[in-house]
């Protein structure tokens, strides 16, 4: 397989870089957000994302539940907040699946794990991943090339460096 084109200008991908600092900092753990990420990423089979999610998994993070987030479901291995933002990741994901797109069910079990500030979090980390998801298919990069890039190998450095000192 080989890509189209790179996915967007550097401008671009600068802009969204900076919508997912502001997203990392808006309360919600990291690791659920990476877990929301993983799973809109499969369900938008972008091969790329999911590859990222493995690749650059943080040590804390087992195997087992980054495997078993495409059946979250069917798994004892999440807590309940987690469930909740799984739920509204594959919601927002999907939303020309269902004619309510995100239930009041959904929403309802978000905000009693989530308050406002974390919701807006969560919610703008789902976009932004929506967005990378459809860039990358869309162009067809291939999973495994960009973190074998010099840029890769910065953006990790810099992403574990801004963790520490946070």
């Amino acid at each position: 397989m080989q890509a189209r084109m790179k996915v967007v200008n550097l401008e671009a991908v600068q802009a969204l870089q900076s919508l997912g600092q502001i997203a990392e900092k808006g309360g919600v753990p990291a690791s659920t957000l990476a877990l929301t990420h993983l799973r809109a990423s499969q369900i938008n089979g972008c091969s790329v994302c999911v590859d990222l999610a493995l690749r650059f998994k943080k040590p804390e993070e087992s195997m087992e539940r980054l495997f078993a987030v495409a059946a979250w479901r069917d798994t004892p291995v999440f807590t309940d907040a987690e469930r909740a933002a799984l739920a509204l990741a594959e919601a927002v994901t999907r939303l020309s699946d269902r004619p309510d797109p995100v239930p009041d069910e959904i929403w309802n079990e978000a905000r009693k794990h989530y308050d406002e500030q974390q919701l807006a979090a969560l919610l703008l980390s789902i976009a932004l991943t929506n967005v990378w998801n459809r860039l990358n298919v869309a162009t067809r990069q291939v999973a495994g090339e960009w973190a074998k890039s010099a840029d890769a190998q910065k953006w990790a450095k810099h992403h574990a460096a801004t963790k520490s000192a946070s």
